[in-house]
């Protein structure tokens, strides 16, 4: 059985091998540290999609570090920027915001396309069932027969249920039926999978609106969470989605995809850093077992190359 930090070593290798490599280049051979080392460290930080706010406060603690004779290698540099990142993610954590005993957790899992939010749903279906709770499964994407179609799929593999509809049918009425049936059966997890809506395309934005307000008229106060799914392939372009996603749906929290796959894990820093939102889950490969709740300790020291021990 893997340990879970290796799958967080082995997920961010890439991202690891480019950030530490950085880092030491700009210093390496270099016999007093000046402005310009560090401003090396600053652009490079940013090209690692840290983001601007986060590569700042990281570069300023190790500068404050370095001027008071804490620091002398590349190996402090990291260690260092592991700390600081380390507190970046872990001040907006929290855990989930489960419903009461005996009443539904819904989820609403919003994201462009391509961002793997409909395996997500599945592999969180999967994992919340191993825990021991009744899950359920709403294809709200009714765009694509093809989504319907790979949701249901993987309720068929997990062993749990799907309320669909045609084709074409209305997203909302399809979230509004699985609602009801969720109520009906005493369901404990509602996952609700939504069109894969690009940003910048108002009327779907509104839908997910619309959907939101659906699934509240049969059960007030619901959904729990809105999880906007991202692909952290793209690097610092998913900035932007999160802004239009939590302006239109209100975002409460992420789940990030594809990390294994990029060296711009940096990415999942700047959103922290610029969205004050929590990370739920997060993607390292293919397997099931890869998909593993958030953990600001395992992700610092896996990005630097630290141990996490």
């Amino acid at each position: 059985m893997k340990s879970i930090f290796s799958i967080f070593k082995r997920g961010l290798e890439k991202t690891t091998t480019r950030v530490v490599r950085s880092i030491s280049g700009v210093f390496t051979g270099t016999k007093a540290w000046d402005a310009a080392s560090f401003d090396d460290l600053e652009a490079m930080l940013i090209s690692a999609d840290f983001g601007v706010a986060a590569a700042g406060r990281i570069v300023a603690d190790i500068r404050d570090r370095y001027e008071r004779g804490q620091i002398a290698t590349t190996a402090d540099i990291n260690r260092v920027a592991a700390a600081t990142v380390r507190d970046i993610l872990s001040r907006h954590q929290r855990a989930i915001a489960f419903a009461p005993t005996g009443k539904p957790t819904v989820i609403l899992m919003v994201g462009v396309n391509g961002s793997g939010k409909t395996t997500t749903i599945g592999k969180l279906a999967a994992r919340f069932k191993a825990e021991g709770r009744k899950v359920m499964l709403a294809a709200c994407d009714t765009f694509r027969a093809a989504a319907v179609e790979q949701l249901q799929l993987w309720g068929t593999r997990v062993g749990v249920p799907v309320v669909s509809a045609r084709h074409g049918a209305d997203p909302a009425s399809v979230a509004f039926d699985a609602m009801q049936s969720a109520l009906a059966k005493n369901v404990d997890v509602l996952l609700i999978d939504t069109a894969g809506r690009q940003h910048n395309q108002k009327g779907l934005m509104e839908e997910l609106a619309k959907i939101r307000r659906s699934v509240d008229k049969v059960y007030p106060g619901a959904p729990q969470e809105v999880w906007l799914t991202v692909d952290a392939s793209l690097g610092g372009n998913v900035v932007h989605q999160a802004r239009e996603f939590s302006r239109c749906t209100g975002v409460s929290g992420l789940v990030l995809t594809k990390l294994d796959g990029t060296g711009k894990g940096g990415m999942v820093v700047a959103l922290h850093q610029d969205f004050e939102l929590p990370t739920f889950f997060i993607g390292l490969g293919e397997q099931p077992e890869d998909l593993q709740p958030f953990s600001p300790e395992f992700f610092a020291a896996a990005l630097f190359g630290e141990s996490a021990e």
